[in-house]
């Protein structure tokens, strides 16, 4: 009976992408947007389209991992058959997570400035307690188990994504194709030499299309892992650029640069109003609403599902042992997300994300290129080409902090730093006078056999 229980909660295939697509959604659209148009003027559209590019190129080494070792674990796993149990894998794999939580709070903030939108400007400070109350309605959404996780993703994804379609091409048949000459030149990005804040920018574009990435934690709850989890990454990755694109065109259509600058916690629901009126913004702020909740919800899902396989693994210390909590990985995810939420606004939370998960995406590809070449099929020119394309974009954009704001650059470090000092210092608990390194994988292998 046990067995025949968790067969039947499996994600399927929809609800896979549901929540892939939730993540990624909640993100580019309502947040990233206006800042990406701050950085390169009227070609933001364009920018979504070479972040699609440089996304293609990445979440080829993801897929080919997927298929060869579908995990729970999803990047943890990853990173410890590339890189052998120990400091590299784990830091990087902390690394990763930390994004994933960054994600949580940006997606957070997101619903809090678009939900104020609704009352009274004098409500505006309170963006971040709304945050915070939809991570805490995540967190009791994640405990109810994966049936409920996946009604609720599958619901608010297609409420959202038929929304959001219908909004932006009805917003680009109005307004019209936007005229986009490049020349506009945003204050933030004076300082920058020609063409250098449009790379810069890709940094934030990617971290749109980057959910992407938690659906390689769903191994140990989804159907035909070994296949399905590619194929979700693939059409969650196709949908998002579609509907990115159109919108973004139409976003440009309706509002000048200016305008989309000065509304960037919320331009999607700016440029509604012009074209549509207030019923317009009003429909697109509930549709933000949809959209971050799902979003939260598919965050909080996968980044719970990867620090507790990273407990099991013996890369961090193992929560599952608190007896008092229920999912104790759960509770300091959200935890975690909430301090974000609290302490930082939404453009240094997309900016510290930005920098993790590219530093992260360069082990995931290098790992693949030089550790798996026989254990794993796949063109080593792909992952090569997707190092180059994150090592120009990750110095584009530090640089561009460099100048513009120096604080997100000691942030992260500062974090990236407390990351691998303390993976060192937990791997030496663990590890044998003879160097050996007890990881608790085996366990984990058997179950995805069965």
């Amino acid at each position: 009976m046990k067995m025949l229980k968790e067969t039947t909660e499996k994600l399927s295939l929809l609800g896979s992408v549901s929540l892939g697509t939730g993540v990624m959604i909640g993100a580019g659209i309502f947040v990233l947007m206006g800042q990406i148009a701050e950085l390169v003027g009227d070609l933001f559209p364009i920018a979504f389209i070479a972040g699609a590019i440089v996304v293609g190129f990445s979440s080829y080494s993801y897929v080919k991992f997927s298929n060869a070792y579908p995990s729970s674990g999803g990047v943890a796993k990853f990173l410890t058959k590339a890189y052998g149990p120990g400091t590299l894998a784990g830091s990087y794999s902390l690394l990763m997570y930390v994004s994933m939580v960054v994600a949580e709070s940006l997606v957070a903030g997101t619903f809090g400035a678009y939900t104020l939108r609704l009352f009274p400007s004098e409500y505006a400070s309170y963006a971040s307690i709304l945050g915070v109350f939809l991570i805490v309605v995540a967190y009791i959404i994640n405990i109810s188990g994966n049936k409920i996780i996946e009604t609720t993703a599958t619901l608010t994804a297609i409420i959202k994504v038929i929304g959001i379609a219908l909004l932006a091409i009805s917003g680009l048949v109005i307004s019209g194709l936007p005229t986009i000459t490049g020349n506009f030149i945003t204050t933030s990005s004076q300082t920058l030499p020609d063409g250098f804040g449009f790379i810069a920018a890709l940094a934030l574009s990617i971290l749109a299309y980057k959910g992407f990435t938690t659906i390689t934690n769903q191994g140990g709850d989804i159907k035909n892992p070994h296949k399905n989890i590619g194929r979700s990454i693939i059409i969650s990755v196709i949908v998002c650029t579609i509907i990115y694109v159109i919108l973004a065109l139409s976003v440009a259509g309706a509002l000048t640069i200016e305008e989309i600058i000065i509304a960037k916690d919320y331009a999607l629901a700016a440029a509604a109003k012009p074209v549509f009126g207030e019923w317009g913004s009003t429909l697109t702020i509930l549709l933000a609403v949809v959209a971050t909740v799902s979003g939260v919800v598919a965050s909080v899902y996968s980044a719970s599902r990867m620090l507790g396989m990273l407990g099991s693994m013996k890369q961090v210390p193992d929560m599952n042992k608190i007896k008092r909590l229920k999912n104790p990985s759960l509770v300091f995810t959200v935890f975690l997300a909430i301090l974000l939420t609290i302490l930082f606004d939404l453009t240094r939370i997309a900016s510290i994300g930005a920098i993790f998960y590219l530093i992260m995406d360069m082990a995931i590809h290098w790992g693949l290129f030089r550790h798996l070449k026989k254990d794993v099929k796949f063109n080593p020119v792909i992952p090569i080409v997707a190092i180059l394309m994150d090592v120009i974009i990750l110095s584009a954009f530090i640089y561009m902090k460099y100048l513009n704001d120096p604080f997100v650059l000691i942030v992260s470090a500062i974090g990236i730093i407390l990351i691998f000092v303390s993976q060192f210092l937990f791997m030496k608990s663990h590890t044998d006078k003879d160097g050996n390194m007890k990881m608790g994988m085996e366990m984990e292998e058997e179950q995805m056999k069965m």
